[in-house]
């Protein structure tokens, strides 16, 4: 695939923000490893090797009575009678973190929520699970749902932005006058009728809020349409016949993407903070999911353990700031002021002219 100057002008504006590139790679390496938390942080080993057999609990649930055990449930491997079951006949390797979010640690040496130590890295909560671990499986679930979001929401207000702009007229006034009521709607309010009716879950809060969130690019793609349906281009293409729609999504749709892709990281951060701010408040997701919302809460009602709110406060701070930082750089990145001015080797080579100019003047 061959890079036109202008893209490659607009990856060394973004490499030039120092900040915005290297919050890139911080939150892409931080995304990555959390994709893999079941084997980082499990209550299940990772490779069980038991009668000359390997078994691999966390991808097959196998019973009790593989190991020779009593029951035909489940193995419950942090219990000490099975793994001395294991332990007689072979070995097991365990995750980074011995607990998933929703283990309970029963051998704490206070009550929940006890302090950091060797054993719980960030300390428990109220409930006895692994903080760490849940930190983990909530960053995971908070991008994901953050950037499911943002992906669903961006393409139907590209859709009703380009519609809007490009056609004009009743079409541009209905769909303006409907954005404005729907607009209006109280979304909060929405959300606790829905809590009120059926459990909230991942695809449910996401349907929800995705009848709302459309409208965030609306505005910004309807101005960018407005102003490119009456260029020359355009009016030429219309005349040799093309249709409305590879004019609007192969000759209009380009200019629009540039603020379209500025906006996106953005409206990121704004999926992952409202999920954020239903899971404190008690309407997001379902009780005992993984939240960074819920660890926060929990921060609040046992101030006498602070390691809960320090934790959830610098875990979202450090996610939303990567964001923002990574969001400042696409928006030099596209930066046309930027863009249209030399590229920095042109500079260089500028500068190197202008000084050896004033020497021979001399």
């Amino acid at each position: 695939m061959k890079i036109t100057p202008l893209t490659r002008r607009r990856l060394s504006n973004f490499r030039a923000n120092r900040r915005g590139y290297w919050s890139m790679w911080i939150f892409l390496v931080l995304f990555f490893v959390s994709l893999f938390a079941e084997f980082i942080a499990n209550d299940k080993p990772l490779l069980v090797r038991y009668d000359d057999e390997f078994y691999f609990p966390i991808m097959v649930a196998y019973p009790e009575t593989a190991f020779d055990g009593e029951f035909e449930t489940e193995a419950e491997y942090r219990d000490p009678f099975v793994q001395d079951l294991i332990n007689e006949k072979g070995w097991m390797i365990w995750p980074l973190i011995p607990f998933s979010y929703d283990t309970i640690n029963y051998d704490l040496p206070q009550p929940a929520p006890s302090p950091p130590s060797t054993e719980n890295w960030l300390g428990t909560d109220d409930q006895g699970r692994d903080v760490t671990a849940r930190v983990i499986y909530g960053f995971r679930i908070s991008i994901l749902f953050g950037l499911t979001l943002t992906i669903f929401s961006s393409i139907i207000g590209v859709a009703a932005g380009a519609v809007q702009g490009y056609f004009g007229g009743w079409t541009d006034l209905v769909f303006q006058r409907f954005i404005e009521i729907w607009s209006s709607l109280p979304l909060l309010y929405l959300l606790i009728i829905m809590a009120s009716v059926i459990q909230p879950g991942f695809w449910s809060l996401l349907i929800i809020m995705l009848l709302f969130s459309w409208m965030a690019l609306v505005s910004v793609v309807r101005a960018e349409f407005l102003r490119a349906r009456n260029f020359d281009y355009i009016r030429a293409a219309r005349a040799l016949g093309v249709s409305n729609r590879v004019i609007m999504f192969k000759h209009v749709l380009p200019n629009a993407m540039v603020a379209t892709l500025t906006f996106m990281p953005f409206i990121l951060n704004g999926s992952i903070t409202t999920l954020t701010s239903l899971d404190f408040l008690g309407f997001g997701l379902p009780p005992g999911s993984p939240s960074l919302g819920e660890l926060l809460q929990q921060g609040k009602s046992n101030l006498q353990a602070p390691w809960l709110g320090f934790t959830g406060f610098f875990t979202i701070a450090i996610m939303l700031s990567l964001l923002v930082f990574v969001g400042e750089a696409v928006r030099d990145a596209f930066d046309p002021r930027k863009a249209s001015g030399p590229a920095p080797a042109e500079n260089a080579l500028m500068d190197e002219s202008k000084a050896t100019g004033k020497a021979a003047a001399q």
